[in-house]
């Protein structure tokens, strides 16, 4: 058996900023209370960046905690800061940011209150003062705040979507080594909508973000060097930068290099390992995994054939859009106990999923 690969290139463009929210304040923690009328301090005007005649049709998700990084060097109070975010002391972390800002003009104290204005932690969710302390933080060079306030004008969260000022921030921020950033700007060249497609442009920032450890990136570049797209076609460094994309948990980098182990394309076959693989990201849902994996269970390839198991993730990556004629005949032989059994087992998924698009229409 050999799978075509699927095409799962259509990436969302978030540039890891997803994170868990911080735990909440141990209780024999008492924060001092927010400046809530903490305003950003007077700045000179923000430096001209070099304009760009296009912008993304799709947008970054919202920022979030991961926008901001821990500063580095020694430690000082934006250390302090950052730590109490870091563990959901907000109002902590509000109090201590605003104070440096205002006292030392500290930029990263700077960008952290953006944060914590732009998400409502430890203060009122307010669009514009997040705003601001973006744009005074992004005018003395952080590259984080620039990242944020591009999505934040990419995203129309003050207004109509300002795609040509987002854009701008994006190219500068990943001009100064934003991992996110450069994803984000690979992801429009490689659309081709709004700036010309440039295959050869995309693999350069992607790349730019995959040698400091972006998954995303590491996926989007593997890609193209599957297809031969801006870079030349090897499948020895797709399967190595799938690889790392999928141990960094990238779901659909999970199912390519599966099949790649699967196929021994660019890697030794490891027929158990992509089992393995496809297993775990059917359980986050991934139906293309499901299907894949129905199959490998059908047949007993790289995992012991289990008819009932290939019924249930046929049914549910069915469910999920992903149809296979061979299963489905595979289904019909079986004895009627056998196909009970897979139906039961596939109820719940079922369910979830049902119970999924009710909530979102």
């Amino acid at each position: 058996m050999r799978y075509a690969a699927c095409s799962v290139l259509a990436l969302a463009l978030a540039a890891g900023l997803a994170a868990p929210a911080p735990a909440q304040a141990p209780t024999q923690l008492t924060p001092p209370a927010p400046q809530q009328s903490a305003s950003p301090p007077a700045a000179k005007p923000a430096p001209k960046l070099a304009p760009r005649r296009h912008a993304p049709a799709q947008v970054p998700p919202e920022t979030s905690a991961a926008a901001v990084p821990a500063p580095s060097g020694t430690r000082r109070e934006p250390d302090m800061a950052f730590g109490a975010f870091q563990r959901g002391w907000y109002m902590t972390a509000f109090a201590i940011a605003a104070r440096r800002a205002d006292q030392n003009q500290d930029v990263k104290a700077m960008t952290l209150l953006g944060e914590l204005y732009a998400n409502g932690l430890g203060v009122e969710r307010d669009d514009k003062k997040a705003a601001e302390w973006y744009r005074f933080a992004a005018d003395r060079g952080d590259r984080e705040a620039m990242f944020a306030l591009a999505l934040f004008d990419l995203r129309g969260r003050l207004g109509p979507a300002n795609n040509e000022e987002g854009t701008k921030l994006l190219a500068a921020a990943a001009k100064l080594g934003h991992p996110g950033a450069a994803y984000d700007l690979g992801l429009i060249y490689l659309e081709g909508r709004l700036f010309p497609q440039d295959f050869a442009r995309a693999a350069e920032l992607f790349r730019s973000g995959a040698q400091v450890g972006n998954p995303e990136a590491q996926y989007a570049l593997a890609t193209l060097y599957k297809e031969g797209r801006g870079v030349p076609k090897d499948l020895t460094e797709a399967a190595r930068l799938m690889a790392a994309a999928a141990l960094a948990d990238v779901t659909d980098a999970q199912v390519e290099y599966a099949i790649a182990l699967f196929n021994g394309s660019g890697v030794a076959r490891d027929e158990p390992k992509a089992a393995a693989l496809l297993l775990k990201a059917a359980r986050k849902g991934n139906p293309v995994a499901q299907n894949r994996l129905a199959n490998v269970l059908a047949v007993g390839r790289g995992i012991p054939a289990d008819p009932v198991a290939a019924i249930k993730w046929h049914i549910v990556a069915k469910a999920g859009g992903v149809s296979d004629i061979p299963l489905d005949t595979f289904v019909e032989k079986q004895p009627p106990e056998i196909r009970a059994a897979g139906e039961k087992a596939a109820k719940p998924w079922l369910d979830a999923i049902k119970e999924a698009r009710e909530s979102r229409s």
